[in-house]
């Protein structure tokens, strides 16, 4: 399946910001390692109920690629990798605080359920 993801020309800047975060999970991604910091991939997939092993795999990836997230590999047995946001992935998830409240308010605002987390 080819990627959709491109590097420009954008028309502007919502357009490359979406190229990095458009999708379901990936805001979820960077919300949950913001809340939680470092997690291992079991506890982010249980930290986001609905999303497939596939999924999150290839999220995670770009996220990486992206420079959003950072993938620390330890060299134990059994092996044990810890995803984190990096220093670019904080400002993103920063950027996206006032979508987020904007969100909350419309949920509440339609009397959307919100899950508890």
């Amino acid at each position: 399946m080819p990627s959709e993801r491109r590097s420009g020309p954008y028309l502007c800047g919502i357009d490359a910001a979406m190229d990095v975060v458009g999708g379901k999970w990936k805001a979820l991604i960077l919300w949950e390692l913001h809340n939680n910091g470092t997690r291992r991939f079991g506890e982010l997939r249980r930290g986001l109920p609905g999303v497939s092993e596939k999924v999150l795999i290839q999220q995670l990836r770009e996220l990486e690629e992206d420079d959003i997230v950072h993938r620390e590999v330890y060299r134990e047995v059994p092996p044990r990798v810890e995803y984190s946001l990096t220093e670019h992935g904080t400002t993103l998830n920063a950027a996206l605080l006032p979508l987020g409240e904007w969100g909350a308010r419309r949920a509440a605002r339609i009397g959307a359920e919100q899950v508890p987390h």
